[in-house]
């Protein structure tokens, strides 16, 4: 009996619906900074709320007309994260007199317009398979446009930075969108021969010595970023999004032991090797030791946004009540502990609940798109974006040693708030196609095949029978 499709749910009203709460947030964060630190509503709250209004519905109405399937939740949960980031930068300007959440608003809305353009533009996500080694090509130029003479900029013993016409950017930030989309057409290629058994080691099927070769090579790349930018967030983000994309290509546990043994062997080097790597280790550590809370670049950062944290309890200080601008980089590095202590424990679960949700509505979209490219580069995006939430809520939190990075769509920074709405951008074009439903005339042809009906491996591929077809009505998206 063929199978049933069911209708569409293009999801335009709750995407409204939650768009408009969102936007609340948003702007209920900024009055309430406000309030409890001036005890009085901002003087361009009117103008504040047109705009940031006016962006997000007028966003909202051309992602629909683009991408009438796209997910109707990754927008408005980006749109909250990025509104209650820009409040709390808000209340770190207003105790120490700055204007940088000014920059971020305008960053927010170039954000807002390139995620819009992203999927207005790359009308199908398969196009960007076509770039596989370009984008390999153009991350590497990313990637050490830093450590050119002239150009890079070193701060705070991180040389991961570049000085364009007046303006800093962190070329990191978009590598990681290039190297997703390499990783994304090499695994979908060459998946089959790195999932091929070889020996058994210990009880663990290792892969053939000449398919190990991608992961090392990974890792090396990952070292000597370690070793010449001195940036141990990012050598983490780039490993660990390779090695995530290599076990779903795969489906195969060996991968991540691999990785999680590379992983430890490198850090136990450069932490025996480099100072500055081995201070970071140190803090994480001993963050409470004398000496090492009053040595420069200590752990004086670390302990007070800790003690922020606390002081904020379960339900915080409350908006503008709080001190958080005596932790350093209160709005940047350690955004989420200005957060605990003014929203609490319970604010952080919030914001953490936000995230997941956008990493769990990606992965969905990984789960039922139906090529495997798309399938690969959603769930690198996705675990993108995971990785580096764990690893600098991980680092305020000494769960790990501290890396540097930013909370995404959250703190401040315009290169890694713009990039993570591109990345919000590709995410929302790759759901459209899992969401959209299929034409009867046109069934996707099985996983054997890629993208353009070419065979990727001529030896399983075949003809579809009426039981693939079974399979495939049963995967798509309800």
């Amino acid at each position: 009996m063929a199978a049933v499709q069911q209708a569409a749910r293009p999801g335009r009203l709750p995407e409204l619906a939650l768009t408009i709460v969102s936007v609340m947030i948003g702007l209920g964060a900024y009055a309430l900074v406000h309030l409890g630190a001036n005890g009085a509503m901002p003087e361009n709250m009117a103008s504040a709320a047109v705009i940031f209004a006016g962006a997000a519905l007028g966003a909202h109405l051309l992602i629909r007309w683009a991408a009438p399937y796209a997910d109707p939740v990754l927008f408005p949960a980006a749109l909250a994260l990025n509104g209650i980031g820009l409040g709390m930068i808000e209340r770190i300007d207003i105790a120490l007199g700055s204007t940088q959440g000014s920059s971020q608003a305008i960053f927010t809305l170039i954000g807002i317009a390139l995620a819009v353009l992203t999927v207005m533009t790359i009308r199908d996500h398969r196009i960007l398979r076509r770039y596989t080694y370009t984008s390999l090509v153009v991350g590497s130029v990313f990637l050490i446009l830093p450590l050119i003479p002239g150009l890079g900029r070193e701060i705070y013993g991180a040389r991961i930075w570049i000085d364009v016409a007046g303006f800093s950017f962190q070329p990191a930030e978009a590598a990681k969108i290039f190297f997703a989309i390499f990783f994304a057409g090499y695994l979908v290629v060459n998946r089959d021969n790195l999932a091929l058994a070889g020996p058994k080691v210990l009880g663990l099927r290792l892969p053939q010595l000449r398919h190990f070769a991608p992961l090392l090579l990974a890792w090396l790349v990952c070292i000597a970023v370690l070793i010449f930018q001195k940036d141990l967030g990012t050598s983490l983000l780039f490993f660990g999004l390779f090695v995530s994309m290599l076990y779903v290509a795969t489906d195969r546990l060996s991968w991540i032991i691999i990785g999680g043994l590379l992983a430890l062997g490198g850090g136990f080097v450069v932490f025996q090797l480099f100072p500055h790597v081995t201070a970071r280790f140190n803090v994480w550590l001993n963050a409470m030791e004398p000496q090492v809370y009053d040595a420069p670049f200590g752990s004086y950062q670390v302990v007070q946004g800790n003690f922020g944290m606390a002081s904020g309890g379960l339900f915080g200080t409350g908006l503008g009540q709080g001190y958080p601008s005596i932790v350093p980089q209160a709005n940047s590095d350690f955004i989420i502990a200005s957060i605990g202590e003014e929203l609490g424990m319970a604010g952080v679960f919030a914001i953490l609940a936000l995230y997941l949700v956008l990493v769990i509505r990606g992965l969905r979209s990984a789960a039922y798109v139906r090529d495997g490219f798309g399938k690969l580069l959603a769930a690198g995006l996705s675990f993108m974006i995971a990785l580096q939430v764990f690893v600098v809520v991980g680092g305020v939190t000494r769960l790990i040693p501290l890396t540097g990075l930013t909370l995404p769509l959250v703190a401040l920074g315009g290169s890694s708030l713009v990039l993570n709405w591109i990345v919000i951008g590709l995410l929302l074009r790759i759901s459209n196609a899992a969401r959209r439903p299929n034409i009867p005339s046109a069934d996707p042809i099985p996983s054997a095949w890629d993208d353009d009906g070419v065979a990727e491996n001529p030896e399983a591929a075949s003809e579809p029978t009426e039981a693939d077809r079974a399979d495939t009505e049963a995967m798509r998206m309800p």
